[in-house]
């Protein structure tokens, strides 16, 4: 366990300042220095209250957003804003006993500890950025001492000696600064992007069926303070860019049949070309058609494979969510994990890595990489399964018994309290098999099971699970091209209206053999603490049995008129 340097707030501070000049001694970044200097302040007058807080914090999320967005080739919006939100931490207690203590009697597994989101003046203006920081300490602190002395008063949650979990740990403070980022409008010019994004969108004029098509670019840019009393102070940058491709098609029951392109880089000039994008678009469109005539499945149980973005999407919603610590803390949780360390949980020849501290796979950038989390804490490479055996977990400064300490996955979009989350996920096996292998196996186990066919998930947009007691402890994959594999060697069929769907556990056990090529899914996952950006690196399985159903059909009425004829040539 580490120890916490013995050495007050107020010294720390001049540290921080100490070493903060040496980072940007010609230009001294005002935020950070008027949030140390009030945070000082804040700490020292409530030291005087009757129940006096023992920890605070201050994170504010500067963020620059982008949004260019067609549809048919047309802008809809075209807009940028520039915003700040902050979030102030107030512990009342000590590391032991907090307001952040999780009780099943009082199902506060979420809110315990939140901390109330306040909107900043984006202008370096120091009375108003002091009064705000004043005005969300005091809302916060008020917050925090209720909850507090809720929680002492119950008989059950009175602090024993016997060497209980602490509420919070105890963590080596951290300094770090970068410098603020180069504006946007020296690398990216928005009109020229007006005019790719509307040429893309003009390509699905030429199919009179296609209902709706959009295109939108997004740009995050964000840079984080984060100071507290303990004496951390990080400011750090993070951006990533965010390209979606998607339209629908009617099909001639009425059914809506969507199809996405996505693609994540940290910077627009890591997009590919006008040439890659018009010739996705292209194949989006034709998928479309096919789709469009493809029949509708029924449900079905049996063997499958998971082509490798599926795969990392269903082990990103059914492990990776499972294994986020803060979740084993709150009774309201299913905890499928709980009790089963050095148990095996994966076939033996799975591993499962999360490493923010990883910028790129191959020619890719990872947008789950970050050098410190929400709390401050540098990130960490966690080997979570080994041989198939669980070895960790995901864990922010919400400790539990055996994981004592934060391994740098603490996260929250703005304006939410962190809480445990995934990160750079990877997924290798040490005996990988052909593309070739897991379609024989597929066919082989359908042949065994006597099936017709077995299924092949070519490609998805998301999905869900539920991870608590109160509701079927499942989950939801959201496929959006799917094959069926024929045991007599007819040609594979695309299908439409499928739902991949499960419980965990059965799940795991079903998975029998890994491929050796691997695929990246990058996207923005939303939980407890919001949107954070994440990467799930993963190869294909072959699973020996599947259960899926039907996709929810919206009842839509056949339109009374025919789509406008485009005038587009």
């Amino acid at each position: 366990m580490k120890h916490l340097i013995k050495i007050s707030f107020l010294q720390i501070f001049f540290i921080n300042i100490f070493l903060f000049t040496l980072c940007a001694a010609d230009k001294p970044d005002t935020l950070l220095l008027i949030m140390q200097k009030e945070l000082t302040r804040e700490m020292s007058e409530l030291q005087k209250a009757t129940i006096a807080p023992y920890y605070i914090d201050y994170r504010i999320n500067e963020s620059e957003e982008t949004i260019i967005k067609s549809s048919f080739g047309s802008i809809t919006p075209s807009l940028s804003e520039k915003k700040r939100i902050l979030n102030t931490r107030v512990k009342v207690g000590d590391y032991n006993f907090d307001n952040s203590r999780i009780t099943a009697k009082m199902n506060m597994g979420r809110m315990a500890g939140f901390s109330i989101p306040m909107l900043m003046p984006v202008e370096n203006t120091e009375d108003a950025i002091k009064f705000a920081l004043w005005e969300s300490t005091q809302a916060n602190y008020k917050m925090a001492k209720e909850i507090f002395t809720s929680l002492k008063s119950a008989p059950a949650n009175q602090p024993d000696k016997t060497g209980s979990v602490p509420d919070f740990s105890k963590e080596i403070p951290s300094i770090y600064y970068v410098p603020p980022m180069e504006p946007l409008e020296n690398t990216f010019n928005k009109t020229v992007w007006e005019e790719k994004i509307k040429n893309y969108g003009k390509l699905f004029l030429l199919n009179k069926n296609i209902v709706t098509a959009d295109v939108e670019l997004q740009i995050i840019r964000e840079r984080k303070y984060f100071v507290s009393t303990e004496g951390s102070s990080v400011v750090q940058n993070q951006t990533y860019c965010q390209f979606i491709i998607s339209a629908s098609i009617r099909a001639d029951d009425g059914d809506l049949l969507p199809l996405y392109k996505t693609y994540f880089v940290l910077t627009p000039a890591e997009f590919p070309s006008d040439d890659v994008f018009l010739k996705d678009i292209r194949e989006l469109i034709s998928k479309l058609e096919k789709l469009r005539n493809a029949p509708l499945a029924e449900p079905y149980t049996g063997p499958a494979i998971l082509n490798a973005r599926v795969s990392g999407v269903f082990f990103h919603e059914i492990f990776g969510h499972r294994i986020e610590g803060h979740r084993l803390k709150d009774e309201s949780d299913g905890q499928t994990f709980s009790g089963k360390l050095n148990e095996q949980v994966l076939p033996k020849s799975l591993n499962v890595i999360f490493d923010p501290t990883i910028l790129s796979y191959g020619k890719f950038s990872l947008n789950g990489s970050y050098k410190y989390d929400d709390e401050g804490i540098k990130s960490q490479r966690v080997e979570v399964v080994e041989k198939g055996i669980l070895k960790n977990f995901l864990m922010s400064r919400a400790p539990l018994s055996g994981f004592l300490n934060s391994n740098g996955h603490g996260r929250t979009a703005a304006g939410g309290t962190p809480v445990s989350r995934q990160s750079n996920m990877f997924i290798e096996t040490t005996d990988p098999v052909s593309d070739a292998d897991l379609r024989r196996m597929l066919i082989k186990e359908c042949k065994k099971q006597k099936k017709e066919y077995g299924y092949m998930f070519e490609d998805v947009v998301g999905g869900f699970t539920n991870t608590g007691r109160s509701a079927p402890n499942a989950f939801n994959i959201f496929p959006t091209e799917v094959y069926r594999i024929y045991v007599d060697g007819r040609p594979d069929e695309l299908v439409r209206g499928v739902d991949l769907i499960g419980t965990p556990l059965s799940m795991f056990a079903g998975i029998k053999a890994a491929g050796e090529n691997k695929e990246i899914f990058a996207g923005i996952c939303g939980a407890e603490s919001g949107g954070v950006p994440v990467t799930a690196i993963s190869p294909s399985i072959f699973v020996n049995r599947i259960e899926t159903q039907r996709k929810y059909k919206a009842n839509l009425e056949p339109t009374l008129l025919e789509r406008p004829a485009s005038t587009d040539k």
